[in-house]
């Protein structure tokens, strides 16, 4: 009997999310477009119907097979994938398996596992070195001495055009002492450097051109009284009330940056999270000593403090303007403040304002009334609390989302449809948004961090936030394993992008009215299409457009 037979197999979108006990009811996905420098990807979904078989292999034929690589949809586990009072927009609320890390395809293949359906994922990235046309893309399963278990064919159109650069600032905070943590990397020794480059030069892939810079080990999700491994990139050395600065790690931080394309350079946090009431860990040589010298027990707006900020500022300010850093800096306060913080960040702010009154200051909050008091130049409010910025005309704004972001709004947690992720960039390009913030690139400890995770088994935070949230790259062996929800909001970018491009040859106006066409209502935040067909077919009439303007 032909082992077909025993294989069905479904081409798919990238927004098809694959579950091994759950039928494909969705549309096959047979053909797409691109542009000449953009990254495409599409799924090949299977389902064997016999014994197990190993050793599969995955062969591809097509012109474009140098800028095609493969990788398999990988499962992981997850014990909480949402909260209790979730919306309907959701995939899934049961606790389980569900496909997230892409993994290398190795010399052992594929294994074929009865009656369960897995897919590949499947990336063409042709860096402009491709012809315009259309091209097949054959995708081959086979075993042994080159027996043929299926064939499929793919087909993708390159466009004879190139997305604009992104303008869109982008950051998702980069935790280098998870990477110490997890692999037993000394900071600031040859192997945690060698790290640090290749997690940013994925980041840099994936349209993340701002970095979390820790000057200081970062204020962030850190228990009361409780410390991260201390990361900080500037040396200080204090003799009484008087200190000295070293900028090697950071100049050398820097470096590695720019070299991989990073864009902004983002200062960590000068006070600590919700309330700026403490200075953040501070590590200093002191009479031959190496210890903190402030930390939680530190008044914030207290004299020691300042008499520090005092100098760092204006040696750090020095610092950026000799390495011409200027343009590409900002700084944080403190993270997400509420109404209650107030006074603190008032006073907080003033502390740093005289210093850093040439650069941006930005910090997420959720409340209009905080923005109102005039403390924070640039807001980073939270998608379900944008509305009111948006209304009050704020300027260059920017938004961001996190855990508790999960009702009516965008998001990419691994229970959501990959339609939720992608959607923002459709979204941000209508309302002009000027950068987005998360902050999860890689953060591998349990809330707070109080103790490490293995996020191949833990993706909640010790049962603190929605599977999704914590993470975006998964640390393998040599560097950062990618995730399908990373490339599916990197698609998000370019979509964004494209609507750009569109932009110079009809106006903005059209533009809009052109993504809106046929909605019952017009695209905001909390409204929006949540069809993964009607996102393939709209950025589909998105490059035909394109196409009739750059024959």
């Amino acid at each position: 009997m032909s082992q077909e037979v025993f294989l069905e197999t479904k081409l798919l979108s990238s927004l098809v999310k694959v579950f091994p006990g759950k039928e494909l009811n969705c549309r096959e996905h047979t053909e797409g477009s691109m542009l000449g420098n953009e990254v495409y990807s599409f799924q090949l979904a299977y389902k064997w119907k016999g014994p197990l078989v190993k050793n599969v292999r995955v062969r591809i034929e097509s012109e474009l097979s140098p800028f095609i690589t493969v990788r398999k949809v990988g499962l992981i586990p997850s014990e909480m994938p949402c909260y209790a009072d979730h919306d309907d927009n959701v995939l899934s609320t049961e606790p389980g398996l569900y496909p997230d890390i892409l993994l290398p395809v190795d010399g052992e293949g594929l294994v074929f596992l009865p009656y369960q359906w897995r897919s590949v994922w499947i990336t063409i990235e042709p860096c402009n070195l491709a012809n315009p046309g259309s091209y097949p893309v054959e995708i081959i399963f086979e075993i042994g001495c080159g027996e043929v278990l299926a064939k499929r064919t793919f087909h993708v159109r390159i466009i004879n055009a190139n997305l604009p650069k992104q303008t869109l600032i982008h950051t998702e905070w980069f935790h280098t002492d998870c990477l110490s943590t997890w692999y037993k990397a000394e900071v600031f020794g040859n192997r945690y450097w060698d790290l640090v480059d290749k997690y940013i030069k994925t980041a840099v892939r994936h349209g993340i051109n701002m970095i979390l810079t820790p000057l200081f080990t970062p204020p962030l999700d850190t228990e009361i009284g409780g410390e991260r491994p201390t990361v900080q990139l500037v040396d200080v050395q204090k003799d009484g009330s008087s200190f000295r600065f070293g900028y090697d790690n950071l100049k050398k931080w820097i470096d590695i940056c720019l070299k991989n394309g990073v864009e902004y350079f983002e200062m960590s946090h000068l006070f600590t999270q919700w309330g700026a009431r403490h200075a953040p860990k501070i590590m200093a040589c002191e009479d031959g000593e190496y210890k903190k010298i402030f930390g939680w027990e530190t008044n914030a707006l207290g004299k020691e403090y300042k008499c520090f900020l005092d100098q760092f500022l204006p040696s750090l300010v020095d610092f950026i303007s000799k390495n011409n850093l200027n343009a590409k800096t900002w700084f944080h306060v403190s993270d997400e403040p509420l109404l209650e913080d107030m006074e603190y960040y008032k006073r907080a702010s003033m502390l740093v304002s005289g210093h850093l009154k040439d650069f941006p200051v930005i910090d997420a909050l959720s409340g209009f009334e905080f923005y109102k008091s005039g403390l924070i130049r640039k807001p980073i409010p939270s998608l379900d609390h944008i509305d009111a910025f948006l209304e009050n005309n704020v300027q260059n704004l920017w938004t961001y989302y996190c855990c508790g972001q999960y009702k009516e709004v965008s998001n990419r947690f691994f229970n959501m449809p990959s339609a939720r992720n992608r959607i923002l960039g459709m979204q941000l390009y209508k309302y002009g948004i000027e950068g987005f913030l998360h902050w999860g690139y890689n953060f591998w400890y349990s809330q707070k961090s109080r103790y490490p995770v293995d996020p191949f088994s833990v993706t909640d935070a010790g049962y603190a936030f929605p599977s999704g949230d914590a993470f975006l790259v998964y640390p393998g062996d040599n560097g950062p394993l990618e995730s399908l929800r990373m490339e599916v909001f990197f698609e998000a970018l370019q979509d964004m992008r494209a609507l750009s491009l569109l932009e110079q040859f009809a106006g903005k106006a059209e533009v809009v009215k052109m993504l809106e066409e046929g909605l019952d209502s017009p695209i905001t935040f909390k409204r929006y299409p949540k069809d993964a067909d009607w996102l393939i077919n709209k950025r589909e009439e998105i490059n035909s457009k394109i196409s009739e303007f750059c024959r």
